[in-house]
């Protein structure tokens, strides 16, 4: 597995926006099949930095309903990656 099939796509909400500026963590959609190690080293090689720590989460799909017809969404795995202090992505700042 390359490191860009381990980082499926950033996550950008104002919750990880407010990770990113007050913390220095990063928020990744990742394949399922990932441990944080291969997380940590994908987002190195990738991005140019050093990675302080990785945390995975699993997260269930929700059931949904459509009228009479329920339906779900697909599972899927979330990383949180904390950079070390000085580290920086310019991918993420918006320049």
């Amino acid at each position: 597995m390359s490191y860009f099939d381990v980082i499926i796509r950033p996550i950008i909400t104002e919750k990880t926006n407010i990770q990113k500026d007050q913390a220095n963590q990063l928020t990744f959609e990742v394949d399922p099949k990932a441990n944080r190690v291969e997380v940590a080293r994908a987002v190195e090689k990738i991005f140019n930095v050093r990675v302080k720590e990785a945390r995975t989460l699993n997260i269930s799909g929700k059931v949904k309903r459509r009228g009479r017809i329920l339906g779900k969404r697909r599972n899927w795995k979330k990383a949180i990656v904390t950079l070390m202090p000085g580290e920086r992505i310019e991918f993420f700042e918006g320049a």
